[in-house]
């Protein structure tokens, strides 16, 4: 399994949000709390996405997110007043290579997946077959997190409201693939949209900032979970829940 958060609030440093909480991503990457019998670390590669007006700057590597002083460095010297961020942990069998990190990007979106698509591919060729050929010749890595983002991206192409998009992709997936996790993270900036869906998953909301991510980045009493099988939209001063059903 991977671990993933989305922030959106008041102009602040990227390292105060991936890398200097108690519980941060970099601590996660090497210390999770809650992997679900998806591995003991988070070493395969990270990513993290970021707004400061306009498109959103993205740093990945193949690389794991301790060993990566330059990110460390850009890190450190970059604000953003929305980010995306995740470490890795491959599925056996699947790349690790820098595009198959997340988060995967498009225009003002970033999207990441926690989890894994039982029976891969197989499971979800039927799925799958209904994309452009365009858009399956050029997926970032050939893994079930890209392919995820593909069929989110080509609804959100069409202008399809987000939080149906990922509330139906995870249905349809999770009924082609039983077993499947299928946290699903999406923002454009504005709001965050995720699902919780045989994982962890934690929203914490105040009237300046939001965070959704797979596990606390510190002990603060006000994060709180997100029910299985839920879909959770959130932006500064409010969250909803919507269950997701088949």
């Amino acid at each position: 399994m991977c671990r993933h958060l989305a922030w959106i609030g008041v102009s602040r440093r990227v390292s105060d949000l991936v890398l200097d909480p108690p519980h941060s991503l970099l601590h996660q990457s090497y210390a999770p709390a809650d992997m679900r019998g998806g591995g003991t670390v988070n070493a395969d590669g990270f990513g993290a996405g970021w707004y400061g007006g306009g498109a959103p700057v993205r740093y990945r590597s193949a690389r794991p997110i301790w060993s990566d002083a330059g990110f460390a460095s850009v890190a450190e010297g970059a604000s953003c007043t929305a980010l995306l961020a995740a470490v890795r942990s491959a599925t056996t069998g699947m790349p690790v290579t820098e595009t198959a990190a997340a988060p995967f990007a498009a225009g003002r979106w970033l999207f990441s997946h926690n989890g894994v698509v039982r029976g891969w591919p197989e499971s979800v060729a039927d799925i799958a077959a209904r994309l452009p050929v365009r858009d399956l010749l050029t997926l970032d890595a050939p893994t079930d997190a890209a392919l995820l983002w593909a069929l989110v991206r080509h609804r959100l192409r069409a202008g399809e409201e987000p939080g149906a998009v990922l509330a139906e992709t995870v249905v349809e997936v999770a009924a082609a693939a039983p077993g499947s996790r299928l946290n699903l993270l999406l923002t454009d900036g504005t709001a965050i949209w995720a699902t919780a869906w045989d994982h962890a998953l934690s929203v914490r909301v105040s009237d300046t900032e939001v965070t959704v991510a797979s596990e606390p980045t510190d002990t603060d009493e006000a994060w709180r979970p997100v029910p299985e099988a839920h879909l959770v939209t959130a932006a500064p001063g409010a969250s909803t829940l919507t269950p997701l059903h088949p």
